[in-house]
């Protein structure tokens, strides 16, 4: 009996005594979560299709500035030579030969405002890239988190299930020698059965939780995986200030990097509005052919008449309001964003102190209540109900703290993605 009741209280003592544990890692993914944010960033096809449209949208600028293609036309004149000859389609035999040269150039400045929209368009696809990054590396770091408290819960429900087994040979000990009710007995094998239960559920978690890992990572949904070993250290709290990652957020967050370029194109675009006032221009250059030399040169000048003032004002309207859309979308979001990060400090700086006063306070207490109650029972002082209720207890704040680490690890994600790096 004392050596069954000591080897409890040891099994017990390294449940509610530990606070990390390193499993050996596996060649697939998984082992941490930088292995899986290194996968996915090369193999995810949403993140591989954000990239390549940032780079199309980068090869837009060039053309968006460059003038437009000279045009060639060539006339034939008086192919018949005022009818003395059959048609013919040789230069040198007709009437005479126009070759036209033209080049549109438009007004000053638009070429400028048009390569300089493009730029802004493609600075526009990168933030979408880097904010599509953000989202999925977020969704990645919270997803493992998730796998890491469901994997550590299945440890400890299954460290637990092994204390039943042993405090159930207590009661057999103490029931056989008339120091216990037969009730005791059957108390422990019911919370074995429900440890058993609940790891079933926790399986099927787990197995939720990777299919979901796996689609981030562009893998098949069975596709295994590592134990998760151990989560990121997080950042000192002097990094997590409100006021240095505010700065931080407006300067790099991708939406709003987004948001700045399209508001930046806006008012290029409603620049580009105003300078259609002013006509576009064609230059042309012609040589004319006689029989089988060029004796005629034309030079000619082209442009559009912008009579149509009412289209124009309608455009430069359109390009104001689009303008005015912007700005209000842009302060929006900023709104959006900074209200995301106070609410996500305030949950991870919670889940931090929560997660303390578990490991310095919860589980020393609930260590001590559950070796009295053990101690209690052995001697016949406590029943088998109390001493189930301390267990339960100590179980409960570990719990609590592995569901705190897991928490904060989330919080932080979305800081990140916020911030668009990490921290």
């Amino acid at each position: 009996m004392p050596f069954a009741v000591r080897a409890t209280l040891v099994a017990f003592a390294m449940i509610a005594g530990s606070t990390g544990i390193t499993f050996a890692q596996d060649k697939a993914p998984g082992g941490n979560v930088e292995t899986l944010l290194e996968y996915a960033k090369n193999n995810n096809p949403e993140y591989a299709t954000m990239r390549l449209e940032a780079d199309a949208a980068n090869e837009r600028i060039a053309p968006a500035g460059a003038l437009p293609d000279p045009t060639f036309r060539a006339s034939l004149m008086d192919i018949t030579r005022m009818g003395e000859q059959n048609p013919t389609l040789s230069p040198s035999r007709t009437g005479g030969t126009a070759y036209r040269v033209m080049q549109d150039v438009p007004w000053f400045g638009k070429r400028d405002l048009k390569r300089e929209i493009a730029e802004l368009e493609a600075k526009s696809a990168q933030g979408r890239a880097q904010g599509t990054w953000a989202d999925m590396s977020s969704r990645i770091k919270s997803s493992y988190a998730q796998l890491y408290y469901i994997h550590r819960n299945q440890q400890l429900s299954r460290e637990i299930l092994d204390l039943m087994l042993q405090l159930e040979k207590v009661t057999r000990a103490r029931y056989s020698g008339g120091l216990a009710a037969q009730q005791d007995v059957i108390r422990a094998q019911v919370e074995q059965t429900s440890l058993k239960s609940e790891l079933v559920m926790l399986e099927n978690e787990r197995s939720q939780a990777e299919s979901r890992l796996n689609a981030l990572l562009a893998r098949p949904a069975h596709a295994p995986l590592a134990q998760p070993a151990q989560l990121r250290p997080l950042p000192a709290p002097a990094r997590l200030e409100y006021a240095a990652l505010k700065e931080m957020v407006l300067a790099r967050n991708p939406q709003l990097v987004v948001e700045d370029s399209r508001l930046r194109a806006a008012e290029k675009s409603r620049d580009l509005a105003y300078k259609n006032r002013y006509p576009d221009f064609s230059f042309g250059v012609t040589p004319t052919q006689y029989g089988g030399y060029i004796r005629e040169w034309e030079l000619m000048v082209q442009f559009n008449i912008p009579l149509q003032q009412s289209t124009r004002r309608a455009q430069e309207r359109e390009s104001e309001a689009m303008l005015s859309a912007a700005r209000t979308r842009k302060e929006a979001a900023a709104n959006n964003v900074l209200s995301d990060l106070a609410g996500n400090l305030a949950a991870l700086e919670a889940a931090r102190r929560v997660e303390n006063l578990t490991a310095n306070s919860l589980l020393p207490q609930s260590d001590l209540t559950f070796k009295a109650a053990l101690a209690g029972y052995e001697n016949g002082k406590v029943d088998f109900a109390t001493l189930m209720d301390a267990q339960r207890q100590i179980r409960m704040a570990r719990q609590n703290q592995i569901k705190a680490q897991a928490e904060a690890q989330a919080r932080l994600a979305e800081i990140e993605r916020l911030v668009g790096e990490d921290l």
